[in-house]
């Protein structure tokens, strides 16, 4: 699994390289830090910074941002949300209501 494997030409070697630093920043922080980060971020869109609504697209729970039109999922929620039929013309539809 060497070659690139997604569309931004990052094999998924170096996917796993990125994820382990990030390990080890993270790992870094003191819980205060951590608790700091997770306040100032929690709940707000990383596009435009405007407050994040949690809305249920298909029965999942995604965060969904009516300033810019943003659409976030947590770790595991696009495995669960495209397993289902219809996935990608209900998400056409979602980022159209935008």
């Amino acid at each position: 699994m060497g070659e690139a494997d997604n569309d931004d030409g990052l094999s998924w070697d170096d996917l796993q390289t990125q994820r382990e630093a990030q390990a080890r920043r993270s790992a870094q922080l003191s819980p205060a830090e951590r608790e700091a980060l997770r306040k100032l971020h929690l709940m707000h869109c990383p596009k435009c910074g405007m407050e994040l609504s949690e809305i249920t697209f298909r029965g999942v729970k995604v965060d969904k941002c009516f300033a810019c039109g943003g659409v976030w999922l947590d770790d595991g929620e696009l495995e669960e949300l495209a397993g289902k039929p219809g996935f990608f013309e209900a998400l056409r539809r979602l980022f159209a209501g935008a």
